[in-house]
């Protein structure tokens, strides 16, 4: 038997009743999901509470539980929310899936906390499905299999995500050493221990002066070698 889903994804999925207005009129779930989106976007997930929430919408904390039950029902609507419209896509797959993993990769700069969220279970908001859809709609005209499209979505979707993940900074007063990397492991990478990466280091790949371009070139591999299988499939 399937699992029963959440509320909150019923809610979403419109399979449920959206939970009933408090008594404030100005105070509805939109209003508190955009509320704590700000939050967790300014100070980071570990920031966002419902006492400060309640704070932020200038009300009083349970009446926020007229809406939500709790923060983990909170981070769901806000995972729905916070990712806005997908992309419309150009013609031809090659920049079809180009554009939508370069608006992917904004959307997790702008809102880092979602790779917290997100961690650890595939999207079954509708806001982040309609995503999934609107890149998987870049191969509507190529003859790779479903299965193949749907890996291929998984690939572009890994880049994006960790090349996120590895550049945000994540946790307040954790330093961002991006700048100095190259510096730092020059300090303690060896030849005799680690000979690869010290030819890397002692070539410069890793100044901090170099632009960062290691997401447009990994797309590119990427989109390289789906043209190659799609070529092989007589496309």
């Amino acid at each position: 038997m399937a699992s029963e889903l959440p509320r909150t994804l019923k809610v979403l999925w419109g399979v449920a009743e959206r939970p009933a207005r408090g008594p404030q009129p100005t105070l509805s779930l939109d209003r508190i999901v955009a509320a704590a989106i700000e939050i967790a976007d300014r100070d980071g997930l570990a920031a966002l509470s419902m006492a400060r929430l309640a704070e932020r919408l200038g009300c009083a904390p349970m009446s926020l539980y007229r809406h939500v039950a709790n923060k983990d029902e909170l981070l769901v609507f806000m995972q729905n929310a916070a990712p806005g419209e997908p992309p419309e896509l150009p013609a031809g797959w090659r920049d079809g899936l180009a554009t939508w993993a370069r608006a992917l990769r904004g959307v997790l700069y702008a809102h880092p906390w979602m790779l917290q969220a997100t961690a650890g279970r595939p999207p079954l908001e509708p806001g982040q499905i309609a995503w999934f859809d609107r890149g998987l709609a870049a191969f509507r005209d190529t003859p790779l299999s479903h299965p193949e499209r749907g890996d291929l979505m998984l690939a572009a979707l890994y880049l994006a995500r960790g090349e996120a993940h590895i550049n945000a900074v994540l946790l307040s007063g954790v330093p961002d050493v991006t700048a100095d990397y190259g510096e730092l492991l020059a300090r303690f990478v060896t030849a005799e221990r680690f000979p690869a990466l010290a030819e890397a280091v002692a070539a410069g790949a890793f100044r901090g002066d170099r632009p960062d371009n290691s997401f447009e070139i990994g797309l590119a591999r990427l989109l390289d070698g789906i043209e190659l299988l799609i070529t092989a499939k007589g496309g």
